[in-house]
């Protein structure tokens, strides 16, 4: 069965965690607990604190999914994990909250949030919960009578777990990544096909593609440094630096340069300066690469619709 990791694209503006909801069966497996002062047990009703606490997020813990008749296991890193909390708090949603992740609640507040980061000195270990290094623990204030007579003390919820958008690792790079390396194969097949018999390679190329297209590839370059050249495989790593230094290109690299602007660039957003899709579009020279591509092709008489 697969498994997954989970990461933020903070260039979605939905990206992060939404809402935190009390359930009867967290996915991560870990209940809270509730707290009267520092016991950990009920009291009456008039010196209950009514404060939840447990885990929102443990990391590296594999929690089953089902889509369809796929079956598969997701998980989050320590990093992801950290970035999400902040991210929730960062856009104010302490107050969101909802019942089985299905009804809206209202007098639920996230009063205290913070990450593990010892085994043995953490705050949660005072009220006998063992998670590991990484986990997102949090705090939840329950000012609703009905919630709390009727689910929190009935048993009705045990736990947390949470409500929002994260990216697939897996296919928000494996698209992208299996053109480049397509166009790849196929600039090997090619070069491989030309090699003359003393190992010397003959190969028309032309350097006048335009300032926008080089002007692209930097911009590439320079984003995809800003999030530590996490995007693009080494093809296009390579294209880009070509593209920015003014280096010619061959007819069958010209061929592969549309091809794979074409077929990449609905994976381009304007507005988004640290997406894949944006970066690697641009590695290859952007739209201006796009244009100059298929407008030598068909100089050369060697376009096809």
């Amino acid at each position: 069965m697969n498994i997954i990791e989970l990461i933020l694209d903070e260039a979605e503006e939905l990206m992060g965690i939404q809402a935190i909801s009390i359930v009867e069966s967290p996915a991560i497996e870990e209940n809270f607990i509730a707290m009267n002062s520092q016991e950990v047990q009920f009291a009456k009703q008039d010196e209950e604190k009514r404060i939840l606490m447990g885990a929102a997020l443990v990391p590296n813990k594999p929690i089953y999914r089902r889509n369809g008749e796929e079956e598969f296991y997701v998980y989050f890193t320590k990093d992801t994990i950290r970035r999400a909390s902040e991210i929730f708090l960062q856009k104010g949603n302490q107050n969101e909250s909802t019942l089985e992740h299905n009804v809206k609640l209202n007098g639920l507040s996230v009063v205290e949030s913070w990450i593990i980061e010892d085994d043995v000195q953490d705050k949660s270990r005072k009220y006998g919960l063992s998670l590991p290094v990484g986990t997102w623990m949090v705090s939840m204030k329950v000012n609703n009578e009905d919630v709390w007579q009727n689910y929190v003390k009935s048993g009705k919820v045990k736990g947390f777990s949470i409500e929002g958008y994260f990216v697939d690792k897996v296919n928000l790079k494996s698209e992208l990544s299996t053109i480049e390396e397509e166009e790849a194969m196929q600039m090997l097949s090619t070069i491989r096909g030309i090699v003359h018999q003393d190992g010397s390679i003959e190969l028309e190329s032309y350097s006048d593609y335009p300032s926008g297209v080089k002007n692209n590839a930097k911009r590439g370059i320079e984003m995809n440094q800003k999030i530590n050249n996490r995007c693009a495989t080494a093809v296009g790593k390579v294209r880009a630096q070509q593209l920015a230094q003014g280096k010619p290109l061959s007819v069958e690299t010209i061929k592969r340069m549309y091809s794979y602007l074409s077929r990449a660039e609905e994976y381009y957003d304007e507005g988004d300066s640290t997406a894949c899709g944006t970066i690697s579009y641009l590695l290859w020279g952007g739209l201006a690469g796009k244009r100059w591509a298929a407008s030598k092709l068909k100089e050369l008489g060697l376009w096809q619709d």
